[in-house]
């Protein structure tokens, strides 16, 4: 992500009072983040490292060196259906029903795997590829970030 988009972020952020906002762009990630009356917010770049920046700069930090480029082969194999907004994760439509899907169940597109509560919505999550529920990254009542792995899953 170039330093001018993550400008236009800040700005845009602070035009519309928001408090909060996350964007990630393939494997980079941004997180602007600001306390009540605060006008500064504070830039999280990957790899995750926190900077207090004066008003209108940005400044991007470099890979560590020696992070390890790829995930672990073992997640490789699989895809990830991953939160599409920062929230609370729920197996379930309430605590008496059972989890929408468990490991090892066949999913389509359509299936519904979770709900993820947002500003007190509760979003139905669909699953948006087939395959095979090979593991749940999640426990119920987590909280989530946009973008985090849910379900890791074996491609039909």
């Amino acid at each position: 992500m170039e330093v001018k988009e993550i400008k236009k972020l800040v700005d845009l952020m602070l035009k519309n009072d928001l408090r909060e906002l996350e964007i990630q762009d393939g494997d980079r990630r941004v997180v602007l983040k600001r306390g009540a009356g605060e006008s500064v917010p504070t830039v999280t770049l990957s790899p995750i490292q926190a900077t207090q920046l004066p008003a209108g700069t940005v400044a991007e930090q470099p890979a560590a060196p020696g992070e390890p480029a790829a995930k672990p082969s073992e997640e490789q194999e699989f895809e990830s259906i991953v939160s599409p907004m920062v929230g609370t994760f729920y197996e379930s439509a309430n605590p008496e029903s059972p989890a929408y899907v468990n490991v090892g169940d066949t999913i389509t597109a359509e299936t519904v795997v979770c709900i993820v509560e947002a500003m007190k919505v509760m979003n139905e999550i669909k699953a948006d590829m087939a395959g095979t529920i090979e593991k749940v990254m999640v426990r119920n009542g987590e909280a989530v970030e946009f973008g985090q792995p849910m379900f890791m899953v074996r491609s039909a």
